[in-house]
């Protein structure tokens, strides 16, 4: 079991969700993933992704 509360770099969520880091960075401003600054970068929470991609698959489900 991971931790959630591990907070991964934009580059990593990029990875993770299988985009590029622009779209990371548009879901933030958008508000779809939650975001801290740390020192002068991003980072994202892993529990906010797995709620992104939890509600991508609730939506497709409806």
């Amino acid at each position: 079991m991971q931790d959630d509360s591990r907070l991964l770099k934009v580059e990593e969520v990029a990875e993770h969700l299988n985009v590029s880091r622009w779209t990371v960075y548009r879901l933030i401003k958008e508000r779809e993933l939650t975001s801290v600054k740390v020192r002068n970068g991003r980072r994202v929470p892993l529990q906010s992704i797995r709620a992104y991609v939890a509600g991508l698959i609730e939506d497709v489900a409806s």
